[in-house]
């Protein structure tokens, strides 16, 4: 032969066949030939180990532990009973915020709040100009909406109310450097 290193031979005593592509037990980790690599066709002392089985709820997809020598289907039957996290009848709403604006029937699974009115609005109508919204009497404006915020968290007086038109002016473009 020319690779004579080349494969393994099978562990089972009767066989000690050279195989290329050997099989190797999960139980007893050897190697065996395709004829002997079952459990059963090598009488693998440690069978007993691949043959535990974890029962797997049918609602929840959860694993469950079952005791040696209990009954599985009694196992799950009381996790269903008293641990099973499944409830179809109580189904988690994803999109609860419901858009503000009327005539629109969206829902969002974030709430996204306006500053100004408070109100909860769909993406499509977060922005003030949007949802036409109402601070003041007039509707807001990008660069009103600043402005307006830096005044509102001022004390009044001459000079905020300069500072305020000043900065709504600056957001605008129509201060200059």
């Amino acid at each position: 032969m020319e690779f004579p290193d080349l494969g393994k031979h099978c562990s089972e005593k009767t066989c000690k066949q050279l195989d290329f592509l050997p099989l190797k037990c999960d139980a007893c980790k050897q190697d065996f030939c395709k004829d002997h690599f079952t459990c059963a066709a090598h009488k693998c002392p440690f069978a007993f180990k691949k043959d535990v089985q974890v029962p797997v709820c049918p609602l929840c997809n959860n694993p469950v532990p079952v005791k040696k020598g209990e009954i599985p289907d009694v196992v799950v039957g009381e996790h269903i009973d008293r641990d099973c996290n499944y409830h179809p009848w109580k189904k988690e709403k994803i999109f609860m915020y419901r858009c503000s604006k009327e005539g629109c029937k969206k829902k969002e699974m974030l709430q996204v709040a306006c500053d100004q009115c408070h109100g909860s609005f769909c993406i499509q109508h977060r922005h003030p100009l949007d949802h036409s919204c109402k601070h003041g009497g007039r509707p807001i404006g990008t660069a009103r909406c600043a402005a307006a915020r830096a005044s509102e968290h001022k004390p009044s007086g001459a000079l905020n109310t300069l500072s305020a038109s000043w900065l709504a002016q600056r957001l605008r473009g129509k201060v200059k450097r």
